[in-house]
């Protein structure tokens, strides 16, 4: 059952990242993401190219579960730098002293970022991936 339920897990978190990386494929609603969020930061539509396809690169990576020591700890990593420009709205999701209005829908952003922790603890124990099926640990 606990290698069910990574391989779920693993396609989920995954297959997440892989439709928000497809969303940087469309140029003005990317750039209007990174102005809001971001600062203007990635607002340019080669930069989003890029980075939505190195999204997806890591979300098919971890899908399969190869390289999964690099693809699990870069999915945290993915996961934690998203969080960052949304931290007042995980910390206060009902607006009561943070932030000026509630945005409970982005309130799931902590349990992509403590399933991909779950990926990396238990990755033993994930024998249903490519890298356990080839005899990578």
């Amino acid at each position: 059952m606990k290698s069910i339920s990574l391989l779920l897990l693993r396609c989920a978190t995954g297959i997440y990242l892989i439709l928000w990386g497809t969303r940087k494929f469309n140029a003005e609603g990317a750039a209007r993401m990174s102005d809001n969020f971001y600062g203007g930061l990635v607002s340019d539509a080669t930069l989003n190219l890029g980075i939505g396809s190195l999204q997806m690169l890591l979300g098919v990576i971890v899908v399969l579960g190869i390289f999964r020591t690099y693809a699990y700890w870069g999915q945290v990593a993915w996961y934690a730098v998203g969080i960052i420009p949304i931290i007042g709205f995980l910390l206060d999701p009902l607006a009561l002293f943070l932030v000026e209005q509630s945005r409970l829908t982005w309130f799931p952003s902590w349990t992509l970022l403590f399933a991909s922790l779950v990926l990396v603890a238990f990755k033993a124990d994930d024998t249903l991936s490519v890298d356990h099926k080839r005899g990578k640990e």
